[in-house]
């Protein structure tokens, strides 16, 4: 999971055309990593945060991106309730550079850049944090393949990634659950510096939308807290060419 809007797959076949080939982790990982994103989407969603005795809050989003290959850019804007309406995000991913996030807090009427140190905090009170948000690059990573398993009724390959020094990771070890023939992550377990599974994220629904896979119900659950959150993408469109100014600090920061 690399940001509120749902990862797509490229297709159904693996390296050179062909399925159920033999990959290596790497091979494996950067085959996520490149799915087809669209040039750029729209996504209209429902986020539910459900507390260990079960109670629930509800919030509504509008999360964009657009990806040239080089730069991906991410705008997420809460609409709803008031307690969180006008809260934005705001990211930048550039090739071999550190990712800029920003956060938009209407209540202060300011901007605050999310520095690395701050990346395992929880981003607006939810089970993902800020390293969540972002894209995890194959290169800051080792991978292996350490078994297959079926989710969600499909073939899955287990992927085990372990970070590097240079990727400052909150992480030891992120266990994924790909299929084997879209290479989308299904089920995710996420190991604490410790070795201690703290986080699991699954996919509850997929669709195909313009011909891109697309998780359409998904949940991130905090073992230790035992609080939840829930994603329904609502409305989802794709390759629009949304205008570059829509991903600027001062765009996030009108409301």
């Amino acid at each position: 999971m690399s940001s509120l809007i749902p990862s797509q797959a490229k297709g159904e076949q693996g390296r050179a055309g062909q399925t159920n080939v033999e990959l290596t982790g790497k091979e494996l990982a950067q085959l996520v990593y490149d799915r087809d994103i669209g040039d750029d989407s729209c996504a209209h969603s429902v986020m539910g945060l459900i507390s260990r005795r079960g109670k629930k809050r509800i919030r509504h989003f509008i999360a964009y991106q657009k990806n040239d290959g080089k730069l991906f850019k991410q705008l997420i804007r809460f609409t709803s309730p008031a307690d969180i309406e006008g809260t934005g995000f705001l990211s930048f991913e550039k090739e071999d550079e550190v990712t800029e996030q920003f956060l938009y807090l209407p209540a202060l009427r300011r901007t605050r850049r999310i520095v690395s140190s701050q990346k395992d905090q929880r981003f607006v009170n939810t089970d993902f944090t800020y390293e969540d948000m972002e894209r995890r690059r194959v290169e800051d990573y080792t991978h292996m393949i350490s078994g297959e398993e079926k989710k969600q009724g499909r073939d899955c390959r287990i992927l085990e990634s372990r970070p590097k020094a240079k990727a400052k990771s909150q992480y030891s070890l992120i266990k994924s659950w790909v299929s084997q023939e879209i290479y989308v992550p299904l089920f995710v377990e996420y190991y604490s510096k410790k070795e201690k599974l703290i986080k699991q994220y699954s996919v509850a629904k997929l669709e195909k939308i313009q011909g891109i896979w697309t998780e359409i119900e998904v949940v991130m659950i905090d073992l230790y807290r035992e609080h939840r959150t829930l994603i329904k993408v609502k409305d989802i469109k794709y390759n629009s060419n949304l205008p570059d100014d829509t991903f600027t600090r001062r765009n996030l920061e009108v409301w």
